[in-house]
């Protein structure tokens, strides 16, 4: 039964929902870490840019892999909080930007979306042809959570040296999240995400016209509106609808196999109820649950440089590798 009772000790500021996320997310300053850019030529021909950061240890051969959320990149103060993190415990980091999240538009018409676990699958090879690691762990927030728990649940054979797996934030039932995301209290939230989303497929249209219309693109006021112009029907899907459904992390969790902690915040107003899958949880002895009070979205915050989720996330994969501080 791996539900984890929290130890997270929230100071009164950041115990509001608001304060926490936007502090965490536009105030927040990290240390700076050196990161050293590499791109990767995916097998249908686009491309993904890794930031890469090494072990303050010479040599390591632990590696993790960073995914980060919506519209973010590996240069936002969660993934670089986390890699630093990371690194002074002697681990590398691959931070992953997404598709077209790298400040160059990709080449395909297709980006990444919840569910895009093969290109997380082709960095793991990636990786482990470039530097022949002992361990892997896999971090992932948000969107980049439930991507990361659909590789890991959805039956392909994983490469050994994966040991380990945190999840921050994630959204693991994707309709219901999508919903919530859309409620009058997080309009703030959502309304930010479209612009930058509808920006982005402004930039797209300009490459593929016949695919996307900037009228269509325009029309568009809300995140299931631009899943449903976009981002089912160019990765294979019917509609939004279908996408969420196919993609959602709840299809997989039951079939990993991997020790796998999810760190959900009960006032991440971002998630819905069923984001947080006790059941599965109870079920599961590989999938480990674990929800503190507060948090926000991608918070934790502390009276310290670094967050809860980055002390917790390095503990929980220390105990499955061989690394020790």
């Amino acid at each position: 039964m791996p539900i984890i009772k929290s130890t997270y000790k929230t100071p009164l500021l950041f115990r509001n929902y608001h304060i926490s996320t936007i502090y965490a997310s536009l105030i927040r300053r990290v240390s700076l870490i050196d990161q050293f850019r590499d791109r990767l030529e995916l097998s249908d021909g686009d491309f993904l840019d890794l930031d890469w950061s090494y072990s303050y240890k010479p040599e390591s051969k632990k590696l993790v892999v960073i995914l980060h959320g919506l519209e973010g990149n590996a240069k936002r103060p969660y993934v670089l909080g986390m890699a630093g993190n990371l690194n002074r415990a002697g681990y590398d980091v691959a931070a992953i930007n997404f598709r077209g999240c790298s400040g160059e538009i990709n080449r395909l018409y297709r980006s990444y979306n919840a569910g895009a676990s093969e290109d997380l699958r082709e960095v793991v090879s990636y990786a482990l042809e470039k530097n022949k690691y002992d361990d892997i762990g896999i971090v992932g927030f948000s969107l980049g959570g439930n991507l990361m728990m659909k590789y890991l649940g959805e039956g392909n054979e994983l490469p050994a040296e994966i040991k380990a797996a945190v999840a921050i934030s994630t959204p693991c039932d994707l309709l219901p999240s999508l919903k919530k995301l859309e409620e009058p209290k997080n309009r703030l939230y959502s309304q930010r995400f479209v612009k930058k989303l509808k920006q982005q497929l402004l930039l797209r249209e300009m490459n593929f016209p016949d695919n996307i219309k900037k009228q269509e693109i325009l029309a568009c006021e809300s995140l299931y509106a631009i899943d449903e112009l976009y981002t089912g029907k160019a990765h294979g899907f019917e509609n939004a609808e279908d996408y969420y459904q196919k993609s959602s992390a709840l299809n997989f969790i039951p079939s990993i196999t991997i020790p796998t902690l999810l760190i959900n915040a009960r006032n991440d107003e971002f998630l819905s109820k069923t984001s947080s899958p006790f059941k599965l949880a109870e079920k599961n002895p590989a999938f480990y649950l674990e929800m503190p009070e507060y948090g926000g979205h991608v918070g934790f915050l502390q009276l310290k440089k670094t967050t809860y989720a980055e002390d917790r996330a390095l503990q929980f994969i220390l105990r499955y590798t061989k690394t020790r501080i």
